[in-house]
Formats: C-alpha cells, structure tokens, sequence
C-alpha cells in the first residue's frame, strides 16, 4: 500500500510505502509471530542484566568533591546512605549549546525522561546529576524545566576519571561501608534506554531486587511486584502491604493462565 504523506510543511511530499491493511485475524496472526521474537528479546535482556550483575567491580580510591546546593560534599555523600549510586553526566556549563538557558538538548531529554526517584529509592539506589555549572545555575534551570534530581556541581576530575570528560554517560557505582567501587558505565545510544525505573535497576549490580532475577547468591531478593507502591506512599523497612500482594498475586496468576491463591 502506498500513502501520500503531508505532514504541513510546504512543498511536495514523498510518497509512503506503508504496510498493507489486513482483517483482524491476519492483523493478529503478524502480532503473534512477532511476539515470538519480542519475548525472544526479553529473556536475552533479562540474561544480559544478570550478566551485568555479576561483573567484576573496580574499587575507587580517589577521593572527589562535589559543591551541593549545602555546600561541598563527597563521593560518598552523594549516596544518601544508599548501597547503589547512579550518576549522569549531563553538560550544562559555558561553552555548551543552549548555555545559560538550557543544558545540552540531549542531556535534557534524558533529564525529561526520569521517572519519580521515590521508586529507584525504595531499591536502596540514588540517582543523581552532575555538571561544571555553578549551583545557582543548576537550581534555576531545574526549576525552569521541573526538574526534581539531585544535581552536584563538578569540582574536580571526576568526570574525566570515569569516560564522561566529553559527550555524556552513566556511571553505577556500590558502597560497602566507606568503600566505593564502580560497578558498568553505559553512554553513546546506551543512555538512550535511561530514564525509566526498570531500566536504571537492571544496570546496577543488585539489579531490580525480586526473586525471579538471576543474581549471585546472597543478593538481596523480594517477591515480585510485592515493594511495589505510590511514589508518595513508601515507608523504610515497612512489610508489603496485604491487599495489594492479595491483588499483585492475582494479576500474576492471570498472567499466566493459573488460578489465584487462596489468600484468606
């Protein structure tokens, strides 16, 4: 089948070679045999993920400053006390395009795109920002694009030491007690995939934390779905809330042609 495209703009359009237009029995048939392949793809994300996890560390040992909207802090600061850190590069600093307004176009798509930190937080994982600008500059463009993520001022070579001294990258790293190690870097079209919940848990070494990973014995695992809630509803070390693993247990069981548990 073929289409005229308009899209509005002045000028002759190209001519569109779209797919054809089937029933719904053929329409369903195609979805089927692609679904094959989509699944396909998710167990090999899953199996890269766990992959990931058990991937050698690289211990830190230099130490770095950042400036805070509080003043100075260290590597270690910016975990909040968290076991898992992830930091994004994001260029904002003179020099960069869009400088003083905005931030690089790219590195503000991918700030546009991060979900609520409440979730990431309940996995014991901080996200954070980092750039060259001075705090006032940071604070004034996160309140003009509503932006919410912690954002530290570089102070020092951080950026440089861990691949991101030009373009962008997310770098994950691990606290043991006052030990920091670097865990997976990601850039270039990786960071693409960043912003949503799952896909920042599946680059950390702990993963999303359920029991269905495959992850190196010890690691820390719940049932699925079960730590699930509001972003505005997460208390520390609280159990899960009964209603909701009676209805998580339902949905699942749904999922898979199984009948529910009896949960009375």
């Amino acid at each position: 089948m073929t289409t005229s495209a308009e899209n509005g703009s002045k000028g002759t359009q190209p001519v569109m070679h779209t797919p054809s237009v089937v029933s719904s029995q053929e329409w369903e048939a195609a979805r089927a045999q692609l679904l094959v392949k989509e699944k396909a793809l998710t167990r090999a994300r899953d199996a890269l993920a766990a992959e990931r996890r058990r991937m050698p560390w690289m211990a830190v040992t230099a130490t770095y400053a950042f400036e805070g909207p509080s003043g100075k802090v260290s590597l270690l600061d910016l975990f909040e006390d968290r076991h898992q850190l992830i930091v994004y590069r994001a260029f904002f600093e003179p020099g960069v395009f869009g400088w003083p307004d905005h931030a690089c176009r790219g590195c503000s798509m991918v700030a546009d795109q991060v979900a609520h930190l409440a979730h990431l937080n309940a996995r014991d994982t901080t996200l954070v920002f980092v750039s060259r600008a001075p705090q006032a500059d940071i604070e004034r463009l996160k309140a003009r694009m509503g932006w919410t993520m912690p954002w530290y001022t570089l102070t020092d070579s951080f950026d440089t030491d861990f691949g991101v001294g030009e373009w962008h990258g997310t770098n994950v790293f691990y606290r043991d007690g006052g030990r920091v190690y670097r865990t997976y870097f990601i850039n270039n079209r990786g960071d693409e995939q960043m912003g949503g919940t799952w896909n920042y848990l599946d680059i950390t070494p702990l993963g999303r934390q359920e029991l269905w990973e495959d992850s190196p014995e010890g690691y820390p695992q719940t049932p699925t779905y079960k730590w699930w809630n509001w972003h505005d509803s997460y208390v520390a070390d609280a159990p899960p809330d009964k209603k909701w693993v009676e209805v998580s247990d339902a949905g699942e069981a749904a999922f898979r042609n199984q009948p529910p548990k009896d949960t009375r």
